[in-house]
């Protein structure tokens, strides 16, 4: 895969954000989403053909720096929403080499059916949320050692090929699925006192997982 998995991120470190009403807060929190994965977008777009490898990684490193960065900045909102959407930037030259890669073994559609299916199972896990009260935010630290095992796992299979690349990103995306229902529960309960950019990194790094994910997937069956 294109990424390292960062772990979601956890509970305020700093003072608790505003309450906000629930119907607000989901639309803030998916407004700075959409920015943030269209900024994504447009970085991969224009860089897709003429980054390396090594600078798509060097990137992703500055954008972890960022996201780091992002959780000492929360009592100040406009400089983490900043700090994001710089990200969220990086995120995307970070990616452009393995998504041109994909485009030019697979074409483009590939990337087109990646991003749309990651969208609607999105938007239907949310509503499955919205619709049934589904509240899965007790398991979370469940769902936090299995990502740093599925991130372990990740580590050895670079040197090991222990694991197959499909069974990898199928296992990325049941974890991910979890993360998205615990994080649509979360807004709906309120937000457990994290601020709108805080749980829209969250959504934001849900998506990526999974739009990587099914990319690895959809494309081991072309191979």
């Amino acid at each position: 895969m294109g990424l390292q998995f960062p772990q979601q991120p956890g509970g305020s470190s700093g003072a608790a954000a505003p309450a906000l009403p629930v119907q607000s807060l989901l639309s803030q929190v998916l407004g700075i989403t959409a920015v943030g994965l269209c900024i994504t977008a447009l970085a991969v777009y224009l860089f897709q053909n003429t980054l390396s490898f090594g600078a798509g990684l060097i990137f992703m490193l500055i954008g972890l720096g960022l996201l780091i960065a992002i959780n000492f900045t929360q009592k100040n909102p406009t400089l983490s929403l900043i700090l994001f959407y710089a990200f969220a930037f990086c995120q995307g030259l970070g990616l452009a080499p393995t998504i041109g890669n994909y485009v030019q073994n697979f074409g483009p559609e590939i990337i087109y059916n990646a991003a749309l299916t990651t969208g609607l199972g999105m938007f239907a896990l949310a509503a499955i949320v919205y619709a049934t009260g589904l509240d899965l935010r007790r398991f979370q630290g469940i769902l936090n050692i299995a990502l740093i095992g599925l991130v372990l796992l990740g580590i050895v299979s670079i040197f090991t090929r222990w694991v197959h690349p499909d069974v990898y990103s199928w296992l990325t995306l049941v974890i991910f699925t979890g993360y998205v229902l615990i994080d649509f529960a979360r807004i709906r309960a309120g937000g457990d006192g994290l601020s709108p950019v805080m749980m829209a990194i969250s959504i934001y790094l849900d998506a990526i997982n999974i739009f990587l994910a099914l990319l690895q997937i959809f494309g081991g069956r072309r191979r």
